[in-house]
């Protein structure tokens, strides 16, 4: 199956932001809906893409060769902090801003307080529980149950070195 231009940039931005879902990718491509992306999914790149005991979206061995980016998280290595992620740049600004491991984890509106104070930016809630639920999906972030959910990094930062793509 020969893929077009457009099909190649979508399985990278898949490599790249491996383990995802439909909603991270509906924001990247500039979907209308979840429905879309999966349509796309399974109409462009279905032999090149899979979705994981968790339903979360991967590249296949044969989609990473071929596109020109190495995946953060590979395929088959879900244990572990992996050495770089590549993530949006909210993502980026959150595990600047999220508790240390040592640290005592915080909720998503501590978070959201702590990017408006550093950033000067003022994203959705919704935003950033998802940047969260996100970080956490690629090893960097670990949720503790409180009264509600609270987050800091798994790892010390300087453990994973964070490389941030354009929106």
């Amino acid at each position: 199956m020969s893929l077009s231009d457009e099909a190649k940039e979508r399985l990278a931005d898949i490599v790249t932001l491996q383990p995802t879902k439909n909603k991270e990718l509906q924001d990247r491509w500039g979907m209308e809906s979840g429905s879309e992306v999966h349509q796309y999914l399974e109409d462009e790149l279905s032999d090149y893409y899979y979705r994981d005991d968790d339903s979360l979206i991967r590249a296949t061995e044969e989609g990473v060769d071929l596109v020109d980016v190495e995946p953060s998280v590979p395929a088959e290595d879900t244990e572990g902090v992996p050495e770089l992620i590549r993530v949006l740049e909210l993502h980026a600004q959150v595990l600047e801003v999220l508790a240390g491991p040592e640290e005592r984890s915080e909720s998503v509106v501590s978070v959201l307080q702590k990017l408006r104070a550093e950033f000067d930016i003022d994203p959705d809630v919704e935003e950033v529980r998802d940047a969260l639920g996100s970080l956490r999906r690629k090893n960097v972030v670990e949720v503790e149950y409180r009264t509600v959910p609270t987050f800091r990094l798994a790892a010390e930062r300087d453990s994973f070195e964070v490389e941030a793509l354009e929106d």
